[in-house]
């Protein structure tokens, strides 16, 4: 490649319905970005799972796409992707069965149950900074460990997408400190290490990865990697990614002491980032994403999900239709209160077997209704966790909005008037693909700005629906408790 072709860094993320791609200079220009859509397998009621084999074809197929004319230099690379997830690998690190998604898939609940009765629910949330729920990635680790058959008896490693993509890439077994923060009990945050003495009881046999910061260098690109690939240089250096939300705080420069950014997408994802570490019994402690930092976090099972459910069940042609219609309906959607547990629950509840609720439902009622009341829901959610995160003493001092939800300005306006809280806008919301971007250009020492991804606008709470929806979030938090018992047992009845 001719040295006269400008520099680049490429930034690739694997999400829940697709992954993408960019092309962004060392002063935050995106210059190209491509995006494969993909489906995860729901074989069985609480497993949702997906072929890691696609993550690496669809780095292949976007990675020519944005490289194909060959007027570009890629200098660094770096690689993100939805979790924790875990992907059970052989020796050399090829999957011995389909990855195990983040808190979405809940079949690890006997094997949670097992380690709490071996370690003690108390002693497991003061040592590992999170209570164990379909969230944490140690449980899976475990549930792919026992099950019948040959490949169990194969595992040897364990991958997240972004440290899977760093290993077909560079051949090195790495996995940044979020990511491995979140495999309790397997993870000690006091020594930054894995626990060699619950590594080897509740997982023997297993390689643990080597830990890194997100951002360190995880190696370069191999030559054999490198004859996949169409514009990526052997030696390439390719940095410790992280996880798709981790790295959309990045992506915005959420990631210092008092900031918290709050992630619009299939899920919700709030993300606060402290100087001491936080517990909390409904979420998560993660470590940071800068040193000497850690992080307090939590994430819905559904929210863009819910809204692309409706899209598809009325039959609209795009969002933008039913986001209007959701405008028109305004605060409160004419009577309509919804619970968001379409998928059971992460935090702050942390039930796998809760279920969607719509209440007050008439035959007046619009699909700009039931739009607007998934929205209003996931706000409601957001809400609920902010006040856990202050009742474990964190209070952010900057909130900023992130993902494909904040387009059209309607989903964040809601957020603020049911949360009270400004949220920042910024220029750029390209995602978790630019935050990992972000982290190459750091990496080998190009230009990264304090205006890479400056604020575009502040959304503000608006006074006039303070009123409905202190009344709508009062009822909200009664819901889920008044049902909880007849959403169980619906539950079971799906699982009989």
């Amino acid at each position: 490649m001719s040295p006269s072709h400008p520099v680049v860094v490429l930034g690739f993320d694997v999400g829940t319905s697709g992954s993408k791609g960019v092309l962004v200079t060392p002063e935050g220009t995106v210059l190209r970005r491509a995006v494969r859509e993909h489906v995860v397998s729901r074989p069985h009621p609480g497993h949702v799972e997906m072929d890691a084999e696609v993550w690496w074809r669809e780095f292949v197929s976007i990675s020519d796409e944005l490289l194909a004319e060959g007027d570009v230099e890629v200098a660094a690379i770096g690689v993100s992707g939805m979790g924790p997830s875990v992907v059970a690998a052989d020796a050399v690190g090829e999957p011995v069965r389909p990855a195990i998604l983040y808190g979405v898939d809940s079949r690890a609940s006997a094997q949670i149950r097992e380690l709490e009765d071996a370690l003690g629910v108390d002693e497991i949330l003061s040592t590992s900074g999170l209570a164990l729920s379909s969230q944490a990635a140690g449980p899976k680790i475990m549930w792919a460990l026992q099950q019948p058959g040959p490949s169990a008896h194969r595992t040897r490693r364990f991958f997240m997408p972004s440290s899977f993509l760093a290993h077909r890439l560079t051949g090195e077994y790495v996995l940044d400190l979020p990511s491995a923060s979140q495999t309790a009990p397997f993870y000690d945050p006091a020594t930054a290490s894995w626990d060699p003495e619950r590594c080897e009881r509740f997982a023997p046999g297993v390689e643990w990865p080597a830990l890194r910061m997100p951002g360190d260098a995880a190696g370069e690109v191999t030559e054999d990697a490198a004859r996949h690939l169409t514009g990526i240089s052997p030696g390439t250096p390719v940095a410790t990614g992280t996880i798709d939300a981790w790295a959309e705080a990045v992506s915005v420069g959420a990631d210092d002491v008092g900031d918290c950014m709050v992630m619009y997408g299939t899920s919700m994802f709030l993300i606060a980032t402290t100087r001491e570490s936080a517990r909390s019994r409904t979420l998560w402690a993660s470590a940071g994403l800068r040193e000497e930092t850690h992080a307090l976090t939590g994430g819905t099972a559904t929210s863009g999900a819910i809204t692309s459910w409706l899209r598809d069940l009325t039959g609209s042609a795009d969002h933008t239709t039913l986001i209007a219609e959701a405008e028109r309906s305004g605060p409160g959607a004419n009577g309509l209160l919804m619970l968001p547990y379409f998928a059971g629950e992460r935090s702050p509840i942390m039930d796998p077997d809760a279920r969607g609720a719509i209440l007050g439902l008439t035959l007046s009622h619009t699909r700009g209704d039931l739009y607007r009341a998934a929205l209003e829901a996931a706000a409601f959610s957001v809400r609920h966790h902010l006040e856990e995160m202050a009742a474990a003493g964190v209070t952010p001092e900057r909130v900023v909005a992130v993902g494909g939800g904040i387009q059209g300005g309607l989903w964040p306006q809601i957020v603020s008037d049911v949360t009270g809280v400004a949220q920042e806008i910024p220029e750029h919301t390209v995602g978790a693909a630019y935050g990992v971007a972000r982290m190459a250009a750091r990496l080998v020492g190009l230009s990264d700005t304090a205006d890479w991804n400056p604020r575009d606008h502040v959304v503000t709470p608006d006074p006039a629906a303070e009123g409905t929806y202190e009344e709508l979030y009062a009822s909200f938090r009664e819901l889920y408790p008044s049902t909880k018992d007849l959403v169980h047992a619906l539950a079971r009845r799906v699982e009989d």
